[in-house]
């Protein structure tokens, strides 16, 4: 197998991690109408039901820092691989448990867990193992793969419940729906054997030599002797035998800014979109329910194409530039939403406004967010950092998600002055913020291996 292949099949391997995220995210999304009405849940615990898992994405993001640092990025991802397989058999409620809403929550927060450490774990798996000067299209990788995830487990759910009748969904399709995300998380989990461990995890360990042979795998063997001993001198420049300072004003000052640009991804308003898509199709754009499901198929799809865009300009652009365009982008499409709603003209322009947010935000934020948090951080602090930087991210996650509708259903949201369009004006408002902090603080880190942009924050 030459070193090409070798490359792409451990990444493909690594950004199922993302997919698993995708779909696991989206299948409640599906299951919940017929489970809802099968426990028949009042609107506070559809909510607790839906919303659970990213308790669980919380805790996970929180524990992979301490799992990666102990155990490696490949077995926390193992880890992860277990946790999704266990929470897509138990989510089903098989005859083995007892049909309860408790229980389906346990294996929610559960299968939450398993996002939470498969969402810092493999893009820097990815980083870690992919040459600088592709570095950017091998960890959008997982960006695609998480968009995929969303797309397959849109059509697997609407397969399984098309194929049923209403009854039949109530009372047993839901199941099902969450039985099949058992294909791709046992694959994943049996792939996981095959890869190598990351190259920096085994020189951070000591392990020069084990960590030569896999740089190798994958570069060559001239190109891994200098990998290897640039490791050796960041390594050595950083004195690992010595405790890190976490609050020293250099470090802090770096996990502060790839939090706060993790946080920034999820104030664009990308998943109020995506999971109240429906909501925003009916209510605000004034389509009735038998077109709700052409657009979200629409809204995937365009996710998906754009992503495929950034992918393969994101190592001949750069992140910053496409952070600007895509920003430019957003605002664009949420001001078309937004005037479009204010004056109460609802149709093609603010359905179009949608659809460039959603183009502009697969573009940019969507991957090149994960290919900077992979990358902007020292080796010595990369596991925490990630940690804290993903852990935020979700935290922020919950916070629009549970915030979103409260605004939309406000008096005055709803009043003649804004007609609806408040929430988005909100997000343009976070969206002119990731271009100033873009620009203020975010290194270029195009083309430059893991230990030069190490380099960028010592100047």
């Amino acid at each position: 197998m030459n070193k090409k292949t070798f490359l792409v099949l451990i990444t493909a391997v690594s950004a199922l991690g993302g997919l698993l995220f995708g779909y696991d995210t989206g299948v409640i999304n599906g299951a919940q109408f017929y489970l809802s009405k099968h426990f028949d849940l009042d609107s506070v615990m559809k909510g607790w039901v839906v919303g659970s898992a990213l308790l669980g994405c919380l805790m996970g993001a929180i524990a992979a820092g301490p799992l990666s640092i102990r155990f490696g990025r490949k077995h926390s991802l193992i880890i992860s691989a277990i946790l999704f397989s266990l929470s897509a058999f138990g989510s089903g409620l098989p005859s083995v448990f007892s049909e309860s809403v408790s229980l389906l929550v346990f294996f929610r927060i559960i299968g939450g867990l398993g996002i939470g450490i498969a969402s810092m774990n493999a893009p820097m798996y990815i980083a870690e193992i992919a040459p600088s000067d592709i570095r950017g299209k091998m960890v959008t990788y997982y960006q695609l793969a998480i968009v995929i995830g969303f797309f397959v487990v849109f059509l697997a759910t609407y397969f399984i419940g098309n194929n049923l009748s209403e009854a039949e969904n109530i009372e047993f399709g839901w199941k099902y729906m969450f039985w099949s995300e058992l294909i791709p998380s046992c694959l994943f989990l049996i792939l996981l054997f095959f890869v190598p461990k990351s190259p920096r995890w085994l020189a951070l360990k000591g392990n020069d030599a084990a960590a030569l042979v896999v740089l190798t795998k994958i570069h060559g063997a001239d190109r891994a002797n200098n990998e290897i001993e640039a490791i050796r001198k960041a390594l050595k420049t950083n004195d690992t035998n010595n405790k890190v300072n976490y609050f020293s004003k250099l470090i802090l000052g770096i996990i502060v800014i790839g939090t706060a640009l993790s946080v920034l991804q999820q104030f664009t308003g990308i998943n109020a979109v995506l999971y109240y898509g429906a909501d925003i199709f009916e209510k605000a754009l004034g389509f009735g329910k038998e077109d709700i499901l052409a657009q979200q198929i629409l809204l995937a799809f365009v996710n998906l194409i754009f992503t495929f865009v950034a992918m393969f300009t994101v190592d001949k652009f750069g992140r910053k530039p496409l952070l600007y365009i895509g920003s430019i982008g957003m605002i664009v499409g949420f001001l078309l939403l937004g005037i479009a709603l204010q004056q109460q003209s609802v149709g093609f322009l603010s359905l179009l406004g949608v659809l460039i947010f959603i183009a502009s935000f697969a573009l940019s934020m969507g991957p090149v967010v994960w290919v900077l948090l992979s990358e902007m951080f020292p080796n010595k602090i990369r596991s925490v950092a990630m940690s804290v930087a993903v852990a935020a991210q979700w935290a922020a996650n919950y916070v629009v998600s549970q915030s979103f509708p409260i605004v939309m259903d406000s008096e005055l949201n709803n009043g003649t002055t804004w007609n609806g369009s408040l929430p988005y004006f909100i997000f343009i408002t976070f969206i002119v913020i990731i271009m100033i902090v873009t620009y203020k603080y975010i290194p270029e880190t195009k083309g430059k291996s893991l230990e030069e942009i190490e380099g960028f924050w010592k100047k």
